[in-house]
């Protein structure tokens, strides 16, 4: 019997050579390994026949065996290696790249966010009034946050729940009118200045409102300048803005730093005055502030009140931008939706 057998591993390992050299793919090699050294090849029914050999012959069909399946493990570990480095190499061919050749395909163009998109159009209005911009910190002490502005110690927008404090004397600015007063501290009349900036405040996220935001502050300070003279810059600012047909309104309001003030709003874009969730049912948007510059706030900066008058506004970025793409929740702005910021590229 053990003559039969070593024939019959000698017929298992030149079948398992010839298919091994033949076979054209590693799923292929993967295939003779299960035919070969598989629970049910040949190889391993003959390993069950030690039971029927005699004490003698037992090792010498396990030395056979084991050469035999020692002999194959070792033929296809070459193959597979063979095989690996050819399918490569046909891989590396076929993704060749030539990078000195022009590409086929353009690159896609980024675009302006929307914010910058509208902040951009804006000082272009202002430019053409005789504007200029100014800047500043955004870091901000007491005095130039509210003493300044002739906001009193007592007023809520010094309520740590309202402003974001460092310390007692250090915060974020709550509005870009800061800008104003270093300005006027800096210049005399006459003053014509816009003031883009980031400004902090703790609101509570929803559709129209956000702890941080993007605000407009403007200033003008000069002989003969009067209420007049505000509500023809802002009323033809809105209609260069978003077109002749834009309806706006003044209410009066109250601000420490402005003598009359008024807040001006915005027809809501998405109802058209019938009331809705971003107007919150009311028609309207507030969008800025604005109002006579208190006598207090020019005499701090050293500008004589009884010579000089101004005015100032301060505007949100986000509303008005929402309002000219018809926006509805002024939180896109800041997910960084792909799909959102290409409608502006």
């Amino acid at each position: 019997m053990l003559t039969e057998i070593k024939t019959k591993l000698e017929q298992i390992e030149k079948s398992a050579t010839e298919k091994i050299a033949a076979a054209a793919t590693i799923a292929e090699l993967e295939q003779l390994r299960i035919e070969f050294l598989g629970k049910k090849a040949e190889l391993s029914d003959i390993m069950k026949l030690m039971g029927k050999l005699t004490a003698e012959e037992r090792p010498l069909l396990g030395e056979l065996a084991n050469k035999t399946r020692a002999k194959i493990e070792t033929e296809l570990a070459e193959k597979k290696s063979v095989l690996a480095a050819a399918e490569q190499q046909a891989k590396l061919i076929k993704e060749k790249i030539d990078v000195t050749e022009p590409s086929a395909n353009k690159n896609p163009r980024g675009g302006l966010h929307p914010l910058n998109v509208v902040l951009d159009e804006i000082k272009e209005i202002f430019f053409g009034m005789g504007f200029s911009v100014a800047e500043g910190p955004e870091i901000e002490d007491g005095y130039h946050n509210f003493d300044a502005l002739n906001i009193p110690p007592d007023h809520p927008a010094r309520d740590e729940q309202d402003t974001f404090y460092f310390n007692t004397n250090k915060m974020l600015r709550t509005a870009t009118s800061t800008v104003q007063i270093r300005y006027m501290e800096q210049a005399k009349p006459p003053i014509r200045i816009i003031v883009p900036g980031r400004v902090f405040r703790a609101d509570t996220v929803d559709a129209t409102h956000s702890p941080l935001f993007n605000q407009i502050e403007g200033l003008a300070v000069d002989k003969g300048i009067t209420f007049a003279s505000l509500k023809g810059t802002l009323e033809s600012f809105c209609k260069s803005l978003y077109g002749d047909d834009c309806v706006v309104r003044f209410r009066p309001h109250y601000f420490p730093f402005t003598e009359p003030s008024a807040e001006l709003d915005i027809q809501c874009h998405a109802c058209e005055g019938k009331g809705c969730r971003v107007c919150k049912s009311e028609g309207w948007i507030e969008v800025l502030g604005c109002g006579m510059v208190h006598p207090n706030v020019l005499k701090t900066c050293g500008i004589d009140p009884d010579v000089y008058s101004g005015f100032a506004f301060g505007m949100g970025l986000e509303r008005l931008t929402m309002r000219k793409f018809g926006i509805t929740d002024l939180r896109l702005f800041y997910e960084n939706d792909i799909a959102f910021l290409k409608q502006f590229s």
